[in-house]
Order: structure tokens, then C-alpha cells, then sequence
């Protein structure tokens, strides 16, 4: 009897052990379980992340997810196609652009998409209060954004900009939405972003994460990207990776899944190892160069600019320091920029015997045979300006010690943290070189830099003629004569050795093997993040 009970009670444990770990089962079936994700690594902490106001190339790789923009341009056709907007027309004189929008869109807020939120938008980015960096640059002469239906918006502008549509291809032209815009000042929005694209913003800690979450009610995606729905991964969160030689460990511990800007050492090593994918993008627009000043001496002569740059061994620079990933550059455009004249490839060849000649015609020789250039007593330094991305110190240490070898002269390396900083150098103008480049299918890029008004005219050279070339080839809408007109703007700003290029810029991505389907639009930074897949 006492048997009997024993086993009575212990089928009872039994079956309320079953109940209990049957019940945690169910429990675990009806909670969230973690999303899928992807970790993505940036290089640079941006100064601000607002696509309207600021112009860093890294604010973009999240971005261009979180908004879509009234046209995209093919990668490889380099036509434009269908984006928020799904037809346009384009008056014959080039100042009329009348864009029909999509009327099935809505921003992540859930407001939707009409021709008043891109006139809002457009007219954001143009209020001088705004202080625009870069969208606005790419607006041109914008004269009037006009909401003709609900519909319908017609831009005109004041005289012909053909790259308008380039610009409204890019994220920085991102329309968002202007409810969020009006609950945030121009500080804050950048922490509240709301797009109409395939990701939600969803936070952002400066210099720890940038976290995106995929929008389930996405369909609208663009003919350029093969997944034009909802996107197969949930979460992507990005984090920031300042220190060049911590990314290839973050790649190796698969603490991140995609990693850009890897040191060119470290590329090889990974994609010998078959540890990664390596992705090798070609970035259009400017290389690596640096900017003479020409209103510093010494390099407000023409004779020193010109034997600088024959006394760099640019070839050996890029293969040491950019390990052959990186072509050797030529002129103020990459080769895959449009309008690249490849005339300027036979300039400049590596020649320190003429470089020596040039620079003793200046009057800089060693009068008191300390080994190194003075003139009248005079000593002669280079001051040189260098950005801590891209590589750029440690090319500017190869530049140094060329010029130090082969020309006698001395060189200072100033070496800045970030892009204000680069900036206020630049105001001060006390240097001889400094390091810039922009990225940029169209080479209106080259405006800011070269236009004696612009922006970033850093090298501070004022050319009447330049000028009117610049102009015009930005209005001009045959697209020969537009060639035939960079091609002489190309050759002025290399017959008068106004930058040093360097290299081609190419970004060394690394993606795990179990990622699929990154790419990137014509720009060359931006992925389409809609195409990832992660395999099991």
C-alpha cells in the first residue's frame, strides 16, 4: 500500500514537471524572438548626421535606406529611373522640371507623400538659416519649387544646371517627412529622422551606434535594386569604427558582418584567408589629392608647384601604402567620374632631375650649405594639411620624406582630427598643401573647389576663364561640348599645378561569407541595404 502511494505521487510530480516545462515552451513560442541583423561598420563619426545640412560621405551609407529619393540613377547605365517620383519632364531650355509623384507612398510616421512635402523639403534645404553643406550645392540655381496638384511639383530654375538630377538622385536630397521635420528644430531632427524608405531610423548614439529597423509596409522600391519590397533582414545597426586597424579584428570576431575602408594590409590578409568577401568599389569624383595655396609662399609660384609634383613618386606611394588596390591618379577626377579626360595621364610623370631644375630657378637653393633650401636666408618650409581619413597621413609622411630626400626642402606635417578642423586650417590659409576630396558621378564636384568664389577654394587661385568654364559646362546641355569644356577646365587646373593627385579612391569592403547581395548606387558609398540577405 505504502508502495502504491509512492508511485501515485510520483506520476503526479511527473505529469506537473511536463505541464510546467510544456507551458515554458509555449510562453517561449509566443515571445519576440531577436531580430535578424547585421552589423555594418563606419569609419568616421560625422560631425552631424542631417543629410539636408551636413556632407560626409558616411552619413550617407545609413541613409540612403532611410529615404527615398524623387529619382535613382543605374548604376550602370547611369540613366535615371522612377523613384518617389514615377514620371518627370524636362522643358527644352533645361529650366522647367515638372515631377509627377507616386500617390501610394507614406512616411514612416505614416503621413503621407504629396508635392507639398517636396516643396517643404527642397525649401529646407535652401534657406540660407539652414547652412547647408551639400544638398543645397546640388540644388544649383533652384529659383521656385511650385505644388501644381497634389500630386505634381515643377522646379525651376534660373538658368540651365544639368546635374539637378543627379543631385535629387542622392540621399542628401532624401525627402522627409514634414511633420518631423516641424517638431524638430535643426539640432534635433538629426536624432528623428523619418523617410519613406525600406528602414525605419530608430536611434542614434554619437559615437557608439546608428540602429535602423526594416519598414514592414515598404513597396516602392526603385527598378535599381532587386528587392523592391519589405527587406529580408530586420535590424541593421551600424557602429563606429575610427581606429583603422581595430575593423579587420572586428570582421575576424565577427562582431560586425560588413566593414568599409579596410587598411589595404589587412584587405589582403582577410581575402586570402577567405575570411571575408572583399568588395573593391571605385569611388567617382576627386582622388586623393592635396591643394596648393597659392597665395602662400613658396607655393605661390608656379615653378615650385610644378617641381613638387614632378618630384613625387606617386606610383611608389600607391603601391606601398595602398598595396595595389588603389590606381595611381592623374588629374582632379577619377577615372570613372563622367567627362574624364585621360589626356591629363601624360602630364606630371615622375621625373626628380627636372623637379631639382625647376625648383633652383625659383631662387630656393642652399645659400649657407646646411643641406637644406633657403632663400636670401630665408628657410624654406612646406607646411602640409592632412585629414586623418583615407590614409592621407601616411601617404603626406611618403610626400615628406620625397621631398626632404630629392629636393632638400623641409616639410611640417599638420595633422587635424576632423572635417572642422580641416576647416578652420583651411581659414587660416597658413599652409602650403592641404588634403580634400569630394565624392561625385557629375564633375560639377570639382565647383566648390575651383570656381574663384567656391566653397572649398582651398588652393585659393582665382582664373577669370576657369571660371566661365566651370560655369558653363554646368549648363551646358549637349553632352559634347559639356565634355569638350572639362576637358579644358581638367587641363588648366593641372597645367597650372594647382593639387597633387594621388590616388584613385577605392573602398575596401569586407562582407562575411554568410552576407549576400550588397551593392552599391553610382556614387559608390551607398549601399542599397534592401538586397541583403544573411544566409542561415
Amino acid at each position: 500500500m505504502v508502495k502504491t502511494n509512492c508511485l501515485h505521487k510520483l506520476t503526479i510530480v511527473l505529469v506537473i514537471v511536463f505541464l510546467l516545462v510544456s507551458f515554458s515552451g509555449c510562453k517561449g513560442d509566443t515571445q519576440k524572438k531577436e531580430p535578424d541583423q547585421i552589423v555594418y561598420g563606419l569609419t568616421l563619426v560625422p560631425s552631424g548626421i542631417d543629410p539636408h545640412i551636413h556632407a560626409s560621405s558616411e552619413l550617407g551609407i545609413p541613409l540612403r535606406s532611410v529615404y527615398d529619393t524623387l529619382v535613382y540613377q543605374d548604376p550602370e547605365t547611369h540613366e535615371f529611373v522612377s523613384g518617389l517620383a514615377e514620371s518627370w519632364d524636362i522643358s527644352p531650355d533645361g529650366l522647367i522640371y515638372t515631377f509627377n509623384l507616386r500617390q501610394d507612398v507614406t512616411f514612416h510616421d505614416g503621413t503621407p507623400l504629396n508635392a507639398e512635402a517636396v516643396r517643404f523639403n527642397l525649401q529646407r534645404i535652401l534657406d540660407p538659416a539652414a547652412n547647408s553643406l551639400k544638398a543645397a550645392q546640388l540644388l544649383g540655381p533652384v529659383q521656385e519649387v511650385r505644388v501644381d496638384s497634389e500630386y505634381s511639383v515643377t522646379i525651376t530654375l534660373s538658368v540651365p544646371f544639368v546635374p539637378l538630377m543627379d543631385g535629387l538622385s542622392q540621399p542628401y536630397i532624401g525627402i522627409a517627412s514634414p511633420k518631423a521635420l516641424g517638431e524638430y528644430d535643426l539640432e534635433t531632427y538629426q536624432f528623428h529622422q523619418v523617410g519613406t524608405g525600406p528602414y525605419r531610423f530608430v536611434e542614434y548614439i554619437v559615437n557608439d551606434r546608428l540602429v535602423l529597423d526594416r519598414n514592414d509596409d515598404y513597396h516602392w522600391g526603385p527598378s535599381v535594386v532587386v528587392n523592391q519590397d519589405v527587406p529580408k533582414v530586420e535590424r541593421i545597426i551600424f557602429r563606429f569604427f575610427m581606429d583603422p586597424a581595430s575593423r579587420a579584428l572586428a570582421l575576424q570576431s565577427q562582431d560586425v558582418q560588413i566593414m568599409g575602408e579596410l587598411l589595404p594590409t589587412d584587405a589582403r590578409q582577410l581575402s586570402e584567408e577567405e575570411i571575408v568577401r572583399l568588395e573593391s568599389v571605385v569611388i567617382p569624383g576627386q582622388p586623393l589629392q592635396f591643394l596648393f595655396n597659392t597665395a602662400q609662399m613658396p607655393t605661390s609660384s608656379l615653378e615650385v608647384r610644378q617641381a613638387l609634383t614632378l618630384a613625387t613618386d606617386r606610383q611608389a606611394i600607391v603601391q606601398s601604402v595602398f598595396q595595389g588596390y588603389s590606381p595611381m591618379a592623374h588629374g582632379p577626377l577619377n577615372a570613372n567620374t563622367l567627362y574624364y579626360d585621360s589626356a591629363v595621364e601624360g602630364l606630371y610623370a615622375y621625373n626628380p632631375v627636372q623637379a631639382e631644375a625647376l625648383f633652383n630657378s625659383t631662387g630656393w637653393i642652399d645659400s649657407d650649405n646646411d643641406g637644406w633650401r633657403d632663400n636670401a636666408g630665408v628657410p624654406l618650409e612646406i607646411v602640409l594639411v592632412v585629414p586623418p581619413w583615407g590614409l592621407a597621413p601616411e601617404v603626406a609622411q611618403l610626400i615628406e620624406s620625397q621631398w626632404e630626400s630629392r629636393l632638400k626642402v623641409q616639410v611640417r606635417i599638420k595633422q587635424v582630427a576632423s572635417f572642422p578642423m580641416l576647416s578652420d586650417e583651411a581659414k587660416k590659409g597658413e599652409y602650403n598643401a592641404i588634403s580634400l576630396n569630394f565624392a561625385g558621378l557629375d564633375p560639377t564636384v570639382l565647383d566648390s573647389f575651383f570656381l574663384s568664389d567656391g566653397s572649398r577654394n582651398w588652393s585659393r587661385y582665382t582664373d577669370p576663364e576657369l571660371d566661365d568654364w566651370l560655369l558653363a559646362a554646368r549648363a551646358e546641355l549637349d553632352p559634347a561640348r559639356r565634355a569638350e569644356l572639362y576637358g579644358l577646365i581638367q587641363g588648366r587646373i593641372m597645367e597650372q599645378a594647382l593639387i597633387l593627385p594621388v590616388r584613385e579612391y577605392v573602398n575596401l569592403t569586407g562582407v562575411q561569407l554568410a552576407v549576400h547581395g550588397l551593392h552599391f548606387d553610382t556614387q559608390g558609398w551607398y549601399p542599397y541595404l534592401t538586397d541583403l540577405e544573411l544566409s542561415p
